[in-house]
């Protein structure tokens, strides 16, 4: 059995989904570290114990979801690795990269929060642009509607039938529009992420990239912006400073682990989205859910 370990983005959270981890070995630690570099409760924003009309406590703020997600799924890896669970090979889509440059001993959790923090308020602060989802469509349609329309991108290529545009409000309605799909979702997000929209915050992270030190990870990562094997850290953080205005090769990371021989994928954090579209695009291989205490067999 060759595993693959995959971490999920923003979009997966949910209230509640750290309630059956506070007894984890380092929960609580984990918790107060990331309250005390966001400066709010990070637990009482998971749980959803503050007032709902004050939008700095809001679990689908980004600048709460990223440290959010980070720690639960940081958590789970902690345990599966105490269990002597391994694996052959990591990904994460968008922010969940950092958690799986964290579950390769690339960063720390420390280093990996301050990081968030500094990536989310970029990213909820870079407003001006639109996202919108198309699922069922002709891959060749599209990517003609895209050569064609000036300020639109693709910023999620999660599988054949299913991306995410980013680019300008009018761009990505024009393809959406004159796009034969079955379904157009606009999605409720600040800003236009993994587009160019994203350049400003992408250099100032960057910068924040450079005080740094990423180590070899211990296990090969596939990247967002380069779904091929690395384990060099100077490689990985190379490719981390260009997500932000990337998209997601999701649909080639897919591919890649399928070259790879890889048999089990096992998405370790809330929800089912990248099992979903692992089972739709990756035949013979089986998924599986870490996602609470149970799923670690408490």
């Amino acid at each position: 059995m060759t595993i693959a370990w995959v971490f999920p983005g923003q979009g997966s959270q949910k209230l509640g989904m750290a309630n059956s981890l506070q007894d984890l070995p380092g929960s609580r630690e984990r918790f107060e570290l990331a309250s005390q570099i966001l400066g709010r409760d990070l637990w009482k924003i998971c749980s959803g114990e503050v007032a709902p009309n004050e939008e700095i406590y809001d679990l689908n703020d980004t600048r709460n979801t990223q440290p959010a997600l980070f720690v639960v799924e940081s958590l789970l890896v902690d345990d599966l690795k105490r269990q002597g669970r391994e694996t052959q090979m990591i990904a994460g889509h968008s922010l969940g990269e950092i958690v799986g440059l964290y579950s390769a001993d690339v960063l720390d959790a420390k280093t990996a929060l301050l990081l968030l923090k500094k990536r989310s308020e970029l990213m909820a602060a870079a407003g001006g642009g639109a996202m919108i989802a198309v699922l069922g469509f002709d891959r060749n349609e599209l990517d003609d509607l895209i050569r064609e329309t000036e300020g639109a991108a693709i910023a999620n290529d999660n599988s054949e039938s299913q991306v995410v545009l980013s680019g300008s409000p009018e761009a990505v309605r024009k393809v959406a529009d004159n796009l034969k799909c079955k379904r157009a979702i606009p999605l409720q997000v600040s800003g236009a992420f993994h587009s160019k929209f994203m350049t400003e915050a992408s250099q100032s992270f960057a910068e924040e990239l450079d005080q740094v030190t990423f180590q070899d990870a211990q296990i090969p990562i596939l990247s967002n912006v380069d779904p091929t094997p690395a384990v060099n850290g100077a490689i990985l953080k190379d490719r981390l400073k260009k997500q932000m205005t990337t998209g997601v090769r999701w649909r080639e990371t897919m591919h890649k682990m399928q070259n790879e021989r890889i048999t089990t994928m096992v998405e370790i954090g809330p929800g089912n989205v990248l099992s979903g579209l692992a089972k739709r695009s990756m035949k013979g291989v089986l998924t599986s859910q870490i996602s609470n205490s149970s799923d670690l067999g408490y």
